[in-house]
């Protein structure tokens, strides 16, 4: 099982200065450096969505957020570690609920980008 741990990707929601709210997804164990995703969406500044605007924002609650299938098609930005696995697994919208699939395909889903945006030591 060690190695499914390391395919579970987390979905955060931030809003950019410039493009407003931007999707992250990133491995489960990880954090997410807001300088660099906000270098790669095109804003000064990023922040994380504030958890009471989450469900507004998405149409998920916290703990089901999926990058799939959100209110609208956010920029989305996957780490670039994803890029390493045949397949990954994400939120499928459900708290508890998880869906494998593709990088590649998860990509070509919510048009996202790898990037290099976890924080590093």
């Amino acid at each position: 099982m060690a190695g499914k741990a390391s395919q579970i990707f987390k979905t955060l929601v931030a809003v950019g200065n410039k493009t407003g709210p931007i999707v992250a997804v990133i491995p489960g164990d990880e954090e997410v450096d807001l300088k660099k995703l906000a270098k790669e969406s095109g804003n000064k500044k990023v922040e994380m969505l504030h958890l009471k605007d989450l469900e507004e924002t998405t149409g998920y609650i916290r703990g089901g957020c999926s990058p799939v299938g959100m209110k609208k098609l956010f920029p989305t930005f996957i780490d670039q570690r994803a890029t390493e696995l045949s397949l990954m697994i994400v939120s499928a919208g459900r708290r508890g609920m998880q869906m494998e699939l593709k990088p590649t395909d998860l990509a070509k889903v919510v048009n996202g980008k790898f990037v290099a945006i976890v924080a590093t030591e």
